[in-house]
């Protein structure tokens, strides 16, 4: 379990996150056109999980803005960025601001991807959601890089993440 803090107070993730070296746990999440997609989906590309609570907020919109925006000149690289938000608000959310160099991919049915990754905040105002969290995945699947932020209103190392690509 990880802690973490909202506002400066403590709150609590179900695990820890996959360790550097490891391979990928699979996962099977929903689009924004409703079909669903799996980790094996991306095989050969280099891939960087943009994780977070809600779309709809200030933090959460503002990572996936900069990972679009530093996306467009990646190589090789796909970023998905991961919350339990209904599809049609992430649809609606880079449609609005044309953002079209990220994928936006749901966990909203049961929540296994949280789960898995060890990254669902436990309890306090946002549990059931996901933590901020950075994972960076090679061509092979081998993770290359995490970050769970520690305070969840603080915007993750983008450098730090695409440094390792």
């Amino acid at each position: 379990m990880a802690s973490i803090t909202l506002g400066g107070n403590p709150i609590h993730t179900n695990g820890e996150l996959p360790q550097i070296g490891t391979k990928a746990i699979d996962f099977n999440l929903i689009k924004t056109d409703l079909g669903s997609t799996t980790l094996s989906d991306f095989a050969g590309s280099r891939i960087v999980l943009n994780i977070f609570p809600s779309i709809d907020t200030g933090t959460c919109a503002t990572s996936v803005r900069k990972f679009n925006e530093k996306a467009s000149g990646l190589n090789n690289t796909k970023v998905l960025c991961i919350s339990r938000d209904l599809p049609f608000a992430q649809k609606r959310f880079c449609g609005a601001e044309g953002l079209e160099d990220v994928i936006n991919l749901s966990d909203f049915k049961d929540g296994s991807f949280g789960k898995n990754y060890g990254l669902e905040i436990t309890d306090g105002p946002l549990a059931g959601l996901h933590s901020r969290v950075i994972v960076v995945i090679d061509e092979k699947g081998t993770i290359l890089h995490t970050e769970q932020v520690r305070e969840i209103a603080n915007e993750p190392n983008y450098e730090a993440a695409l440094s390792v690509l």
